[in-house]
């Protein structure tokens, strides 16, 4: 090797080094958030299985009273 290749290749080494502690701060940080997601995920998931337990207790509760006045109207 002579007295330029070395340098250079010191040179490309701590670059390779910084680019992959780059890399690795980036991974880390794009795995944190796709945690945070995940669980914003589940959630908001819950929250859907939540309100669709609600809207079918609505419904049913509205079926009742409906049939409730249709018997009533037809007994009158």
């Amino acid at each position: 090797m002579n007295n330029e290749t070395l340098p250079k290749l010191e040179q490309l080494i701590d670059e390779l080094i910084n680019q992959n502690n780059r890399l690795n701060n980036e991974l880390s940080e794009l795995k944190a958030q796709n945690e945070k997601l995940v669980d914003e995920n589940e959630t908001l998931q819950l929250e859907v299985l939540e309100s669709e337990e609600k809207q079918k207790e609505t419904s049913q509760t509205l079926s009742g009273l409906l049939s409730k006045l249709q018997s009533a109207t037809q007994a009158s």
